[in-house]
This record gives C-alpha cells, sequence and structure tokens, in this order.
C-alpha cells in the first residue's frame, strides 16, 4: 500500500500495546520511540515528530478513560487521533457549484504530474455523473497537449487544445464560448523547474482571466518535506484553493509530503496512487490513518464499488460482502468489480484486519487475462461445483480442464482465490461496517 513502510511500522508497534500485560509509563516511552523511528523514516519532520509523541504521552497522563474502556484501546485511540491531525484533520472535499463551467485549474512545477492529473480528475468526476471538459494551457511543453488528448479520451470527456498558439489566453478564449456547455472545465497550465517569477506571472494573468473556482497546486510526493515550502510559495501567489499529492506509490518521503502540505494550511484534497485513471483518491485523514494502522476504510471501498458498478450492483455487493455467503459465480461477478477497482491488494487493505495477512503475490494478482480463463473454467463446471466448489478434486479439475482447455494449475488459482475471498468474508460477515470502522479508536470524525 501507500506508505507501506510506515504502515508496517506502526502496525507492529500498536501490537506491542494489545499484547502488553501492562500499560505503564515504560509501555508508553517505548511506543513513542517506535512512532518516532517510524515518522521519521517516513521523511516527517523531526519537530512535527516530537510535538507529536509529546502530546500522546501528555494526553495519556491527563486524560482517562471511561469505564468500558481498557487502557491499551483508550491508547490507541490517543495515537490514531493525533495521527490524523498531524495529517490536516477533518476531510475537506471540493464541492462543485451549480455553475456552467465550475472550473478547477491545476498548477505546480515541471514533472510534478499535472497533465496526468487532469486526466484523473475528469475521469473521477465524470464517474459522478457530471459533464466534464479539459484544457490544455501548457504551451511550453511540447508533448504536453497530444498526452492530455489522450488521457482525456480515455476518460471520455471533451479536450480543447491547440498546438500551435503558444499564447496560452488565445487558447483559453479561443473556446470560450463552449465552456458553458459542461459542469466542469479542467485547466492544464504549465509548470517550470523552479517557481520563478516568469511562471508567476503567467499564473496570475490565467487565473485573472479564467477565475477558477478552485486553484489546486500538484505537488509529487517524492518531495518529502520540502513540500511544505512549494505549497507557502504557490500559495502567496495565486492563493491556492488545494493541494493534490501525486505519485503516492513507491517512495518513502510521502509522510513527509502529505505533513508538510498539513501544517502549511493547504488542505490536501486528492492523493494520486498509481499510473491509472482510477489510482485517485479523495483525501480523508481520518480514514487514511485508520488505513495506516490496519484498521481498514470501508466507505472507500464501497466508493470504490459505486465507481465501478451500477447503483444497484454497487447496493447488492454491499449486501453480499457483509453476509459473507457466495458461490463461484459470485465470486467472478466481485472479481470483474474489482478488477474496475483496483488490485485486489489494495483493496485488501480497505478490509479492517486484511491488511496484515501475509499473503502470496500471485493470489493477489488478479488479471483481466486470468479473469477470462476462469469464466471458460466455470463454463465447464456443473451447477453443483457452482455452487459448492469444496468438491472440485482431482478428477474434477481433470474434466474442467479438458473440457475449458484451460491447464489444472488455473483451476487450482480459482480456488486459492475462493478460499481466500471466503476468509475475507467470513472475518466480517454479519458486521455492521461503523462498527469495524470504529474499532480501537472510538468514533471517527466525519462518519
Amino acid at each position: 500500500m501507500v506508505l507501506d513502510n510506515l504502515s508496517t511500522s506502526l502496525k507492529n508497534s500498536l501490537k506491542k500495546i494489545t499484547s502488553a500485560l501492562f500499560v505503564d509509563e515504560r509501555t508508553i516511552d517505548e511506543l513513542v520511540k517506535d512512532i518516532q523511528r517510524a515518522l521519521l523514516a517516513a521523511d516527517v519532520n523531526v519537530q512535527l515528530v516530537f510535538n507529536l509523541t509529546s502530546k500522546i504521552k501528555e494526553r495519556f497522563k491527563e486524560e482517562k478513560p471511561t469505564k468500558e474502556q481498557p487502557k491499551r484501546e483508550f491508547l490507541i485511540h490517543i495515537v490514531y487521533e493525533e495521527l490524523t491531525n498531524l495529517l490536516g484533520g477533518e476531510k475537506e472535499e471540493i464541492r462543485v457549484q451549480q455553475k456552467k463551467p465550475f472550473k478547477i485549474m491545476l498548477v505546480g512545477l515541471f514533472g510534478s504530474g499535472k497533465t496526468s492529473l487532469v486526466g484523473k480528475l475528469a475521469n473521477y468526476y465524470k464517474k459522478r455523473n457530471y459533464k466534464v471538459a479539459t484544457i490544455g494551457l501548457d504551451v511550453h511543453r511540447p508533448a504536453a497537449p497530444q498526452q492530455l488528448k489522450i488521457l482525456s479520451d480515455q476518460a471520455q470527456v471533451q479536450c480543447f487544445i491547440d498546438e500551435k498558439e503558444k499564447d496560452p489566453i488565445k487558447i483559453y478564449k479561443k473556446f470560450e464560448q463552449q465552456y458553458k456547455n459542461y459542469d466542469i472545465l479542467i485547466v492544464d497550465t504549465a509548470g517550470r523547474d523552479a517557481l520563478l517569477q516568469e511562471l508567476i506571472d503567467e499564473i496570475e494573468s490565467l487565473n485573472k482571466i479564467i477565475q477558477p473556482d478552485e486553484r489546486l497546486l500538484i505537488i509529487p510526493a517524492e518531495l518529502g518535506q520540502t513540500a511544505q515550502k512549494q505549497a507557502e510559495q504557490f500559495h502567496k501567489s495565486c492563493e491556492i484553493t488545494g493541494v493534490v499529492v501525486t505519485k503516492m506509490d513507491g517512495t518513502a518521503k510521502a509522510g513527509g509530503a502529505l505533513s508538510a502540505c498539513a501544517i502549511s494550511g493547504a488542505k490536501i484534497k486528492f492523493i494520486a496512487t498509481g499510473e491509472k485513471l482510477n489510482d485517485l483518491e479523495t483525501f480523508n485523514p481520518p480514514n487514511f490513518v485508520s488505513r495506516l494502522l490496519g484498521m481498514g476504510d470501508l466507505e472507500a471501498l464501497l466508493e470504490k464499488a459505486k465507481e465501478a458498478i451500477s447503483e444497484e450492483k454497487s447496493k447488492d455487493m454491499e449486501k453480499r460482502l457483509l453476509k459473507g455467503e457466495f458461490n463461484l459465480v459470485d465470486l467472478y461477478e466481485q472479481m470483474q468489480a474489482m478488477s474496475k477497482m483496483g488490485s485486489l491488494s489494495k483493496l485488501m487493505e480497505l478490509v479492517p484486519g486484511m491488511s496484515q495477512l501475509k499473503l502470496p503475490k500471485d493470489v493477489l494478482d488478479v488479471h483481466e487475462d486470468k479473469l477470462k480463463h476462469w469464466k471458460e473454467c466455470m463454463n465447464s463446471m456443473t451447477k453443483k461445483e457452482l455452487e459448492d466448489p469444496e468438491i472440485l478434486e482431482g478428477s474434477r479439475i481433470r474434466r474442467i480442464s479438458l473440457g475449458s482447455g484451460v491447464p489444472a494449475s488455473e483451476i487450482r488459482d480459482l480456488l486459492k482465490q475462493y478460499r481466500l475471498a471466503k476468509k475475507m468474508m467470513s472475518s466480517i460477515k454479519g458486521k455492521d461496517p461503523e462498527k469495524l470502522m470504529r474499532k480501537f479508536k472510538g468514533r471517527i470524525p466525519g462518519m
């Protein structure tokens, strides 16, 4: 997952608490040291780390748990709340106003991922039934207009570009009469290697002409703690309304970027967790911390389900998920939806407790080709076999393999995936999703 090393370190720290016979001053000191090491390794500012851990010790000493709340749970709850505060506190979403169009302008330095983010945002809002258009005003990078056109086509939204014109204001005005036909207009702007006066002047000119409703600063997670300085500089220049942190996958510095943006006063609105159009999430500090601590995020899971399939099917999936009862046909339908939602490994971190299971990579990697093979296997199964996969053994697997042309090893992979899913479902069967989310945490803000 995003910040995988930090998540593992924090979960190991909390395990020591839950397994401790007593929660005393020594236990607190050990926990604080573990958290300090984990956060510093994730590139979080030293002073921020010490402020956070001092607050944890102070709160545990001064505040008292309820009679029903064990000290262990009380301490974990404090850790959860302080980590949430470190990353910005409450979620702050973009509220699209009823005007045509609602304009979102992206700004940032060269290589921050602005153009890719335009495609992700276009895809995000289109899935929420907005009529979206994009416009390319990056006249300095030769490949920018074509890249934007390709991404917009993938998201199936209108794209306005003019590769010959080198004045961004003229490009914007050229298509101005058409913008009113769209709910949202997403504006891609040019970047520079540094926040130079030339870039500031261009942004200020565009800001005056476009009058965007949102000005989002795009910051790559690899910047780490220096993200704070960049956020403050851009805010001073063009009064940014929010931040999007990109390239969250595969960097140890993401903790630094997230915390730096939060303390700069610039609220993080989204995080980009991969290269695909679907790899964009609204940034919700309480739920993000919940995932870091291995407590899951069912809210995000169900949100992804709604994006991938119709509302009716999404509700049906939710019922099945919480019921914990399904057969191979149900599994196939769920895996089809999951393939649209993202990798199974990413989805598992959203289910309380599942991120802590150490599962083989081949079990987690479910690709489209494998789904096709599984469908061919199922077409060669009897109704009884589909409804009760546990009866599938040697002779039956050989028969299905011959009938479908799929190797017996892939049929066993299917059964392995079925048993994994069954284990996942049984862990949450009959449980209230809110209670699952609130385990060890008390009340989660915003839910």
